[in-house]
């Protein structure tokens, strides 16, 4: 496999990762733990709908809870463009692809666009939002983890390839990747617009699905008092992986999972990555085994991710089969 270079210029001027929408079971318990627990701001809400933002974040909302009676889901991940221009642009560009591409209506966004990308995960965007106050100097409000803003999602792919090429000739760089020992085939894909690592990871998996949703936090001090706070609130179980040190955006993080399985990473942010004669990282798969320190990640983790509505699930045609913590544990107990 080759690795694709961005477009450069970009055919519309797509900027960062943007928001996300799931549906919940139960707004009060979602609440609990995302602003009681956590810390987020609450931006606005009515009986069906929860929008929260991050601490340093001015726009309307970066994490929509819409109430279901269904199994919870995630609806849409969001991203923004520069100006209602270049939604138009967008527009043109997916159906030309011959890609779902559409108008729609959506409370607290501008002109909004519905689209799907190459390997079917579902878009939202948007070029403006309704602004709130900035809280990051309001330290009386700073409680729980004190999430800053969303950096990126991570989605479960059946294609990485395809999904790393096509964000690519949309303007996407490339600033690291996992491969299968040898080659250049791709596992993991990150792909970025705002100048850090990641708006958008793609991983090998059963999908599209998401995987997770990533808001950067102040240090990492910050992340054990996060444990340490959901601990407290009962949510203790709730923490999945970490603290731990990833390896490619070298970020340290903690994984929960939320009351309804949507899985949440808050990870202290990490280096830029803008200059245009920076090259991709690249890294073996066997590295998920031979990490410096820490154990592997348990199965779960590898495997388990929030479906999309109406979406049904497409295998990859060569299966990752990491190193997982159940595996190196079964193999020190031989």
């Amino acid at each position: 496999m080759s690795i694709p270079r961005a477009a450069y210029p970009a055919p519309f001027n797509m900027t960062r990762a943007s928001h996300v929408v799931v549906t919940v079971k139960d707004l009060g318990a979602s609440r609990a733990f995302y602003v009681d627990a956590l810390g987020f701001i609450v931006s606005d809400e009515d009986v069906n709908t929860l929008y929260l933002r991050g601490l340093e974040e001015v726009c309307h909302h970066s994490l929509v809870l819409k109430k279901t009676t269904e199994a919870p889901v995630c609806e849409r991940v969001g991203m923004r463009v520069y100006t209602e221009d270049d939604l138009e642009k967008a527009k043109a560009h997916f159906e030309k692809a011959g890609l779902p591409a559409k108008w729609v209506e959506v409370s607290h966004q501008g002109k909004t666009l519905h689209l799907s990308d190459a390997v079917g995960t579902p878009l939202e965007i948007c070029a403006t939002m309704p602004t709130k106050p900035r809280m990051i100097v309001k330290f009386q409000h700073f409680k729980g983890a004190y999430p800053l803003r969303l950096d990126h999602f991570q989605i479960f792919s059946p294609d990485v390839q395809r999904a790393c090429e096509f964000y690519a000739a949309m303007g996407f760089r490339l600033s690291e990747y996992v491969a299968f020992d040898g080659t250049d085939d791709l596992v993991f894909a990150f792909l970025q617009r705002k100048g850090n690592p990641h708006d958008i990871v793609f991983a090998n998996g059963p999908g599209p699905r998401l995987h997770h949703f990533a808001f950067s936090i102040p240090d990492s001090h910050q992340l054990i008092h996060a444990c340490d706070v959901a601990g407290s609130f009962g949510y203790g179980a709730r923490l999945e992986a970490g603290p731990g040190r990833h390896g490619p955006g070298h970020a340290l993080y903690a994984y929960f999972r939320d009351p309804d399985g949507h899985r949440l990473e808050l990870f202290t942010t990490h280096y830029q990555m803008m200059d245009i004669e920076i090259d991709p990282v690249r890294w073996d798969v066997s590295y998920l085994r031979n990490r410096p320190w820490g154990l592997p990640l348990r199965k779960k983790w590898y495997e388990a991710a929030s479906r999309f509505a109406d979406i049904e699930p497409r295998n990859p045609a060569r299966p990752t089969n990491p190193a997982t913590l159940e595996s190196i544990l079964a193999e020190e107990d031989k």
